[in-house]
């Protein structure tokens, strides 16, 4: 793939990405608004069990099965690549069809899990869809694999609009918070039906076969494991982070009411909003791992140490022109979304660990991509380790913030590890210092650029339109200040709009 062809499928990538986490925030909006912090609550402890199955049952195959297909690509063994989707649908469903059986009909023996009942049913409805994701994930990893980034984007899409329609349809007749979040789960349900039904049929029509999967096996699962371990583990120490944190936050001196609402609106208001450089740095990724997977297996240096550096130049750029927006509109936005001053309170004094979570996500992306999923494995525990280490000792002190505190630590801890180990495995020097540097010194006049204007145009006009113009503005003059100082380059734009 050129160097125009990498910009623009990266750009058409982001835009399906943008637009489809803008409906899935939009939706998160609306379920706010319906269910309060209580019911966002129930549904956010629910959805983290959950997530812990899924991450299980598949999360490490969609890029291991990427690598391979690319490893087998360059060697033209075609059998050798569809031998590798059939044992990636044999790991995933050996896994999570048992998980399903064991969970649905024993839910008894694991209700202590949850210390509101509610929680439980919630899952229960969930369950169906863990083998639904993990064979999509599967044919995810096939499509990645293969550059075929569009009916990936557009599936991915059908299945954010499905879940949001139906969530919307079923929420409205719903009788009380709990009756609303199990309403919720049956529309993640549906639309996980729809994304394994959608990838299914393609696959098999664009002539997608199913080989002997037996000589794939141990290479698939030995590259796999790791990073399925890796994140089952997030996922379970973000479980036993909502499990644990209630208890943490009472023991400090709040009500058990109390707990459960500043977790729905870190959780389930905040979080979501400091997310966003997640989202535009997982379609950087999408593109750039299988290139950088590419470049590896050829032993082409020269060209992986290129596309090192611009994934983590842009990842750093993205968060550096992000933190100034939120700590400025950061307490606007909790309002005017959520109706919430504390949440946005929150997204104002958390978001200046974007920049370390940013360039954590991408150099953790780029480490497996070449191969070194076990080192990424240790760090991950390393930075784990410190966040629950700060939520059980801070509640006291910090409340809330010891959630924010462990997790800024966590990405702090992985940005240092994993640098110093690219860094020290590139056979050609990594250069990103000087405009990392550059982009993080820019935050400064920014926030006081957009602090002034918002002051200016709150006196002015209505807050909604207030905090709108000041936006535009901000990211506009940040945008052209990196511009000019030779920071951010317009690639991306210029080839977005080029013709082919």
């Amino acid at each position: 793939m050129s160097r125009e062809n990498i910009y623009r499928t990266a750009a058409y990538v982001t835009a399906f990405s943008i637009v489809e986490k803008f409906f899935g925030f939009l939706y998160r909006v609306i379920l706010s608004r319906t269910l309060g912090s209580e019911g966002m609550g129930i549904y956010q402890i629910a959805l983290s069990v959950f997530a812990v199955l899924a991450t299980a049952a598949a999360s490490g195959i969609p890029l291991t099965v990427s690598r391979l297909i690319t490893k087998y690509r360059a060697k033209n063994n075609k059998n050798a690549q569809q031998s590798v989707v059939s044992a990636a649908l044999v790991a995933a469903l050996c896994f999570s069809v048992p998980a399903f059986c064991i969970l649905f009909f024993g839910h008894d023996l694991f209700d202590f899990i949850f210390s509101d009942p509610r929680c439980m049913s919630i899952l229960l409805i969930l369950l169906p869809s863990l083998t639904f994701n993990s064979v999509y994930s599967v044919i995810r990893g096939a499509l990645w694999g293969n550059k075929q980034f569009l009916p990936y984007c557009v599936i991915d899409l059908v299945e954010e609009l499905t879940m949001m329609t139906a969530g919307v349809i079923l929420v409205v007749g719903m009788t009380d918070v709990f009756d609303g979040a199990k309403r919720i789960a049956f529309a993640i349900v549906l639309s996980y039906l729809v994304s394994f039904t959608l990838s299914a049929a393609y696959y098999f029509l664009k002539g997608g076969r199913l080989k002997n999967p037996r000589r794939q096996l141990k290479p698939l699962l030995s590259s796999a494991l790791p990073i399925t371990g890796m994140r089952t583990s997030n996922s379970l120490i973000n479980s036993a982070i909502s499990l644990l944190l209630p208890a943490r936050l009472i023991a400090a001196g709040f009500t058990s009411s109390e707990a459960m609402s500043e977790i729905g609106v870190a959780m389930g208001m905040s979080m979501p909003i400091l997310s966003i450089p997640a989202t535009l740095i997982g379609s950087l990724a999408l593109v750039m791992v299988p290139e950088l997977a590419e470049n590896f297996f050829r032993g082409q240096h020269t060209k992986l140490r290129d596309n090192i550096e611009k994934a983590l130049k842009i990842s750093a750029l993205i968060a550096c022109l992000l933190i100034p927006l939120l700590f400025v509109l950061g307490k606007n936005i909790g309002i005017l979304l959520f109706s919430n001053e504390h949440g946005g309170e929150i997204i104002r004094n958390s978001c200046f660990m974007l920049l370390p979570m940013s360039i954590g996500m991408i150099t953790t992306s780029i480490l497996n991509s070449l191969g070194y999923e076990k080192q990424t494995c240790i760090y991950f525990f390393i930075g784990a380790a410190a966040t629950l280490l700060c939520v059980w000792l801070l509640p006291q002190f910090a409340g809330i913030y010891a959630l924010v505190i462990g997790m800024a630590a966590s990405h702090v801890i992985t940005m240092v590890l994993n640098l110093r180990l690219i860094l020290k495995k590139s056979k050609e020097k990594v250069r990103f210092l000087k405009h990392t540097l550059l982009s993080a010194a820019s935050i400064a006049p920014a926030v006081l650029f957009g602090s002034l204007l918002l002051n200016l145009l709150d006196a002015v006009m209505p807050t909604v339109a207030a905090t709108i113009l000041c936006g535009v503005i901000l990211v506009a003059a940040h945008a052209l200040f990196l511009f000019a100082v030779g920071v951010a380059r317009p690639r991306w734009i210029k080839v977005l709009v080029r013709r082919s």
